[in-house]
């Protein structure tokens, strides 16, 4: 980690940020994260400035081998399904339908490492979820990629749909799914999410935390990618994704 980067600092803009409903424009010398280990020190220290507990995680890749990168989420952006969020509160956002994974035992900060095997046989429910992906910088998308991440990479709040128990044999690559706001449909063509199968992610997830001193409570949600695609929507209406085997999960944007 660079001696010039100060993770408090950005932290404090972001809550702000937060705060005013405003957005970044740029950001002084020393709070420029350059690479994602100061991305990461900026996501603890935004939650400790926040005064948050962790409610869950995000992790995604671009590739179904490539690099993984994942952000904490406050407990206070994470919501049941049906919440009814001011879409002023976000500004510009974005709506991703995802599966997310629940689990059903504790993970201490400093254990591990775990395997596939491990974090897989931990895995209680699998749910719907709709991400509203935002940012605190007025310029996204056109933003240094460490400053995204460090920004608990672009997260706006997560709405979870009741869950199943975990059944391997469910279609994570390519789950039926449909994706609406007000009817109309938020995506075309067939779902898919980059990583390839999202359970190849969540170990490294809970590695991840564990690793950076951060625990791994029983019954934290991990979202673990799009399968459609980033949508905009452009007012105030009521969003519902279904994916086939899973309770529907349902976001009302006023």
């Amino acid at each position: 980690m660079s001696a010039a980067f100060d993770a408090d600092a950005l932290a404090r803009l972001f809550v702000e940020a937060r705060a005013h409903r405003a957005k970044l424009e740029a950001l002084p010398e020393d709070a420029r994260p350059s690479n994602a280990e100061e991305a990461y020190a900026a996501q603890k220290a935004t939650l400790h400035a926040l005064g948050a507990s962790v409610g869950g995680w995000k992790v995604g890749a671009k590739t179904p081998d490539g690099p993984i990168q994942a952000a904490l989420l406050p407990a206070d952006g994470v919501h049941a399904s049906g919440a009814r969020l001011s879409m002023s509160a976000f500004g510009r956002a974005g709506l991703e339908l995802e599966v997310a994974f629940v689990f059903n035992r504790a993970f201490e900060a400093g254990s591990g490492p775990y395997s596939d095997t491990d974090i897989i046989g931990a895995i209680g429910s699998v749910h719907a979820a709709i991400e509203v992906v935002a940012s605190r910088f007025a310029a996204w998308p056109d933003v240094e990629k460490p400053w995204q991440l460090a920004d608990l990479q672009n997260h706006g709040a997560l709405l979870v749909g009741a869950g199943v128990p975990y059944d391997e044999a469910f279609p994570f690559v390519a789950p039926a799914m449909s994706f609406e706001f007000d009817g109309k449909p938020l995506f075309e063509g067939p779902p898919a999410n980059p990583a390839g199968d999202p359970r190849r992610l969540l170990a490294w997830t809970v590695n991840h935390a564990v690793s950076h001193g951060i625990a791994f409570a029983a019954g934290t949600v991990i979202t673990a990618g799009s399968y459609t695609g980033l949508a905009f929507p452009d007012g105030a209406g009521h969003a519902v994704g279904s994916i086939d085997g899973l309770p529907t999960v349902e976001l009302h944007f006023e």
